[in-house]
């Protein structure tokens, strides 16, 4: 006999939703999800869809409803529960606009926790979109599976962040004058744990002693080559999930 096909099929498109999921309710789904939806993947009624709200796991819709602005889904059972989210933060330095959206973009996909970005002397940026920022996050977890959103935090100074550094977490900064092995300073301090990488300039000597002072904080080295900011947070974030058992 032949097999029975999967459903829902792995094709089916997935959507993040700000409304929170339940069994029986009725979703309409409007604007530019709407649109991608009708528009560019034909949606029919008695199509499903993979949803997540961020805090209730993924969930199979229905549409029972398909008009040319909106439809309407059906939630009908829930599929995966929430995943477990590994407690990592990246806390990076602003970088320019296609360098920062594909830090956040990877940040999502490799499993962070939560973005921080963070002021220092020699970032080359001051202001970031953070809805533009959140908005890559949201559709790097529709195309990775991701059940979780990353938090993404306001943008803060580095002496703040420092001040109010939480007890318990370690705080691996990237440091270009040298530091453990990056991996190895990752096995042995386990844990709730945060990655700093600066701007293209390093940290000045200030913010570095400043860095160092904090309990908790570990100097990491990322290799023999210099890497460039995003390519360093990617690195670092994937040698913490490798240290941790994520991967």
């Amino acid at each position: 006999m032949p097999a029975t096909p999967a459903w829902p099929p792995q094709s089916t498109p997935r959507l993040f939703v700000e409304t929170a999921l339940a069994q029986g309710m009725q979703l309409r789904v409007d604007g530019p999800q709407a649109h991608y939806l009708v528009a560019v993947m034909r949606m029919k009624p008695g199509d499903p869809v993979k949803l997540f709200d961020g805090e209730s796991g993924e969930w199979l819709g229905i549409a029972i409803a398909v008009n040319k602005r909106d439809l309407v889904l059906d939630v009908t059972e829930l599929l995966r529960e929430r995943e477990a989210v590994p407690d990592l933060w990246l806390c990076a330095a602003p970088l320019k606009k296609g360098r920062i959206d594909w830090m956040a973009e990877k940040a999502c996909e490799l499993g962070v926790a939560r973005l921080v970005p963070v002021l220092t002397r020699r970032a080359v940026v001051d202001r970031l979109n953070l809805d533009r920022l959140r908005a890559h996050m949201i559709e790097a977890a529709e195309q990775c599976g991701r059940t979780a959103v990353p938090e993404l935090a306001e943008t803060m100074k580095l002496p703040a962040l420092l001040r109010d550094w939480p007890a318990g977490r370690t705080l691996f900064f990237a440091d270009e004058t040298g530091g453990e092995p990056a991996f190895e300073a990752m096995r042995t301090h386990r844990g709730a744990g945060a990655i700093l990488i600066g701007p293209e300039g390093g940290f000045d000597a200030e913010e570095r002693a400043a860095i160092r002072a904090v309990p908790g904080a570990v100097g990491i080295g990322l290799g023999p080559r210099i890497l460039r900011a995003d390519t360093a947070a990617a690195a670092a974030v994937s040698l913490w999930m490798a240290a941790a058992g994520d991967w």
